[in-house]
């Protein structure tokens, strides 16, 4: 492994760099994470997979660098390299300090959010599919938001779940229903591609040591930006100031707050395909609030 990686420093430094220690930060359900001190006093964050999706570090690095591109948007890792294979099974980043939070950090947070919002694009989706945590995330452009939500997101999800017998008839037909009256349920009147972190848990966002809001791990495509907010409140919430600085400086459609289940059923489907039947209640929840 380091023989692999010492080609890739050399790629980036331009000359031979060793790896004077190695730490093993851990890991997630998918990748190995891993922080390199370098013999130049520098340090670099490895994500690591021995057999990764296809194209899913290069997914993954493309997402990285568009976001950065964002005015005044959080604080984005930048991509330091990639192996110069056909499916690199690493992605090396800037390595950011982690740090604690300052006092204004949460509605920095969602100044920087919206300035990340404010990119925008000509269709709802991506220029190529990706992926959302080890699922494909199919992006296919599309003029109508309701019509990439519904079948690129919802309908999407639904379908693997159907195949891999995780739901039972009785929600599958229920979620059909949900799926037809969409468009009664969301007011997307003026809402324009925006793009998106696309999964912004609580573990996907931290302080660096300054103090400043920075994100990672994107899945990201142009989409409604609900979507972004919606997941802060999936898995908690962050304070009520958070989302009170995001309105203040790119207001919210009126019903927000019926319209975020719904966002967040395509991450709750997502869950019910990775992790098993433990998500089937609240996505019968979710279906059955609506329907």
């Amino acid at each position: 492994m380091k023989n692999e990686l010492h080609g890739v420093l050399k790629t980036i430094y331009g000359q031979p760099v060793d790896i004077s220690h190695t730490q093993s930060i851990g890991g997630g359900c998918i990748n190995e994470t891993l922080l390199l001190t370098l013999s130049n006093g520098e340090r670099v964050f490895v994500k690591h997979n021995d057999q990764p999706p296809p194209d899913f570090f290069a997914r993954e690095a493309d997402a990285l660098r568009l976001m950065g591109r964002a005015r005044n948007g959080p604080r984005v890792p930048q991509v330091l390299g990639l192996p110069k294979e056909v499916n690199p099974r690493y992605l090396l980043l800037e390595y950011i300090e982690p740090g604690t939070p300052n006092h204004d950090f949460h509605e920095r947070f969602a100044r920087g959010l919206a300035g990340l919002h404010h990119m925008s694009h000509g269709f709802f989706g991506f220029d190529r599919d990706n992926y959302i945590g080890s699922t494909v995330q199919i992006n296919k452009p599309e003029t109508d938001p309701l019509v990439f939500f519904r079948e690129h997101r919802l309908r999407f999800q639904q379908g693997l779940a159907r195949k891999r017998g995780l739901l039972p008839a009785n929600v599958d037909q229920r979620f059909d229903l949900l799926l037809n009256k969409l468009h009664l349920l969301m007011d997307l009147e003026g809402e324009k591609p925006a793009l998106l972190h696309g999964d912004l848990w609580s573990g996907n966002y931290f302080a660096d040591r300054y103090g400043s809001p920075c994100i990672f791990d994107p899945a990201s495509y142009f989409g409604l930006r609900e979507a972004d907010l919606a997941m802060t409140e999936l898995f908690g919430r962050l304070p009520q100031r958070f989302y009170d600085a995001y309105q203040e400086v790119f207001p919210l459609n009126p019903g927000y707050e019926n319209r975020k289940q719904i966002f967040n059923l395509y991450h709750l489907l997502n869950h019910l395909n990775l992790f098993g039947s433990s998500y089937l209640s609240s996505v019968k929840a979710v279906v059955n609030r609506f329907v």
